[in-house]
């Protein structure tokens, strides 16, 4: 039988325009790392340049990682084909848009101040429309196609599923209206552009929608590694290995309507409430138990 290992190490057929998207985000990343370093301008309270630099690091994890999913399907799919080559173009408008407005010196995300801020704002929630359909698409075709190894089965579309929640949990942002009357934010009880954490910008004095979406979207990584994970490390028979990646991935999900729930009560990720900690807390215990059930009911 096929195992993740071998799906990982086998030659498989790369959607190039995947590979062309990641090779060019790389770039864009180095470039944004540089401007971080060189440009002393300030947005939101953070270097102008981190944006971007976020993006296309996001870009490069989320791009190969499709092309992966992609070129280990048994059967070569058109429309999956097709759909990775939509998320191609809506990463190239994504991306030139928030470098464009970076070059302008303002956001690009919720910026509706003028007509052209507008457009280009109207533009992205376009795209990000048509990058959630188009893995919609991607994810029902590894629904029907029967990938040999179970655990990568369940890991690629508990990822690609989890990844949706999280990209769908992004739209919450651009529904909410601040004290100013402004449509879009991030933050929850404050204003963006607070005090927040290193590098990601999370709000320390606020809840902040920016964190699930970050977890639910790299899903995506995170499960196919964790099957590589136990399938190099542990000694656990594929059946057990399976049923563990089902509770995890269950428990994946839960996880991250628990962040959203306490972005949207104005809670910051380092100061949950009791609430908080004791939903959090009977997750990591059924978590837990469930998981230590299925390895001595395997093994």
């Amino acid at each position: 039988m096929t195992t993740v290992d071998s799906l990982l190490r086998r030659p498989v057929r790369w959607n190039r325009p995947l590979l062309w998207l990641t090779a060019a985000a790389a770039v864009l990343a180095l470039v944004s790392a540089v401007g971080i370093v060189a440009d002393d301008r300030i947005l939101t309270g953070v270097p102008i340049w981190l944006k971007p630099f976020k993006f296309a690091v996001s870009f490069v994890l989320y791009a190969w990682t499709l092309a992966w999913m992609l070129a280990i399907l048994p059967r070569r799919s058109r429309a999956a084909e097709w759909s990775g080559i939509v998320v191609v173009g809506v990463a190239v408008v994504e991306l030139a848009i928030i470098v464009t407005q970076v070059a302008r010196g303002t956001t690009s995300h919720y910026n509706v101040a003028t007509p052209f801020d507008a457009i280009l704002w109207s533009a992205m929630g376009t795209s990000i429309m048509v990058l959630f359909l188009a893995q919609v698409v991607i994810g029902v075709v590894t629904l029907r196609q029967r990938i040999p190894d179970r655990v990568a089965a369940y890991a690629i579309r508990l990822g690609l599923a989890v990844s949706l929640l999280g990209m769908a949990l992004g739209f919450l942002m651009t529904s909410q209206v601040t004290d100013g009357g402004a449509i879009g934010a991030h933050s929850v009880g404050v204003e963006d552009g607070g005090p927040g954490m290193p590098i990601t910008g999370w709000s320390t004095v606020g809840g902040d929608l920016r964190i699930s979406h970050f977890v639910g979207l790299h899903a995506l990584q995170a499960l196919p590694l964790l099957a590589y994970a136990m399938g190099r490390w542990t000694g656990w028979v594929p059946r057990a290995r399976a049923r563990l990646m089902l509770i995890i991935g269950c428990a994946y999900a839960v996880l991250v309507l628990l962040l959203t729930w306490q972005a949207l009560r104005a809670q910051p990720l380092l100061q949950p409430d009791g609430l908080t900690l004791a939903a959090l807390a009977a997750l990591a215990a059924v978590t837990t138990v469930a998981s230590i059930t299925v390895v001595r009911r395997t093994t």
